[in-house]
């Protein structure tokens, strides 16, 4: 079965299961998607009247978050990992228009130049560079953290990801499962060297970026790693992307016990697929027949731009806080990004205490992560 056929299967058995906390579809929106410039601020108006002298003013009702009208950044700094492809090239992208200056890692410098031209093209004067990054080189990511050379990080997105599709068994340089490796422990690894550019932010955030490919799967404390009988590509790429929900999830919770203003969230993009996504030549070409074959689908999931949302909220949101999963609005596959209940499974802070011990101990880095 292909991915896009899988995703739409995927899809109707939710909208049939009526998911709690989900609510049911709504009628598509008719407002343009594809604008996601920054709006400068309307001039302020003049008073009608004066206010007198230790009046309180009246505060106006906060604004929906509007996906197509982001909140200025002008003088953040976020680090997209995997920021040269698929949702972490769009996460870029948005996250660009906002004044900030957005920093792509990539293991590949050639794709991460022309995701970098390829933003700038789409973006005036868009602050935006690249690094080389490679998460399945443990030894390699405090160098890497290193040519950031800044004072701080507001935000870092741990988007970077590998997917296999069939066997055989891979591995790191390190001598880890690669999905597992690099996936997940690569990013833990990375959270330890960025600490303390975040801690110098006031309020600096780790996104990370799920997947509901975990949502099914349930992690083996004796085999993290899949190097049993376990080992199915599928299943092992569900069970990685568990193992960086419930990272983010623990991290919270450290850093909520530590007293640090850093936050630690978690986003997913729903079902996010190629063919509903729009073209970004050369980061992303799309042909008509590819696009002509994702329709159908698009009445239940949406392309990878949409399927940023969440991860862009997370960044910029203030109201975001950690503890709570962040998805699209209609059955966690599409629509615009709100907060939903964890999964249950991800309630499991035992299972949640025995991984974070087990990747500290695999990477060679404190419990406390450089942030206690």
């Amino acid at each position: 079965m292909s991915d896009a056929a899988a995703t739409l299967a995927y899809g109707m058995a939710r909208c049939r299961s009526g998911r709690p906390g989900h609510p049911p579809p709504r009628r598509p929106r008719t407002r343009p998607r594809s604008h996601h410039a920054v709006r400068s601020p309307a001039p302020a108006q003049p008073c009608d009247r004066p206010r007198r002298p230790g009046r309180p003013s009246r505060r106006s009702p906060a604004r929906p978050w509007d996906v197509h009208r982001l909140p200025p950044a002008e003088g953040k700094c976020f680090l997209v990992t995997g920021g040269n492809a698929g949702i972490g090239y769009f996460v870029a992208e948005q996250l660009a228009t906002t004044g900030a200056t957005v920093v792509l890692g990539s293991r590949d410098h050639t794709k991460a130049a022309a995701a970098t031209a390829c933003i700038r093209s789409r973006v005036p004067a868009a602050r935006v560079r690249h690094i080389r990054m490679d998460l399945a080189d443990l030894s390699s990511l405090e160098a890497a953290v290193d040519t950031l050379a800044l004072g701080r990080l507001d935000a870092v997105v741990h988007n970077a990801g590998v997917a296999l599709d069939a066997p055989p068994r891979r591995v790191t340089r390190d001598g880890h499962e690669l999905m597992f490796g690099t996936n997940h422990l690569g990013h833990v690894a990375l959270t330890r060297w960025l600490a303390p550019l975040l801690t110098a932010a006031p309020a600096a955030r780790v996104v990370t970026v799920g997947s509901f490919a975990a949502e099914s799967e349930r992690l083996d404390p004796a085999d993290l790693q899949s190097a049993g009988d376990g080992h199915r590509p599928k299943r092992t790429y569900g069970r990685s992307k568990l193992a960086q929900m419930y990272f983010a999830l623990t991290l919270d919770r450290l850093l909520r016990a530590a007293g640090s203003p850093v936050r630690s969230l978690v986003a997913h993009p729903g079902g996010a697929l190629d063919s509903l996504t729009p073209a970004r030549p050369p980061v992303h070409v799309r042909t008509t027949g590819e696009r002509l074959r994702g329709l159908p689908a698009g009445l239940l999931v949406q392309g990878k731009d949409a399927g940023a949302w969440p991860v862009v909220r997370a960044v910029l949101d203030p109201e975001a806080t950690g503890g709570r999963l962040r998805g699209p609005g209609v059955f966690g596959l599409r629509g615009e990004p709100r907060a939903e209940p964890v999964w249950d499974h991800l309630k499991d802070t035992a299972a949640a205490a025995r991984l974070w011990d087990a990747s500290c101990e695999l990477v060679g880095v404190g419990p406390g992560l450089g942030f206690a």
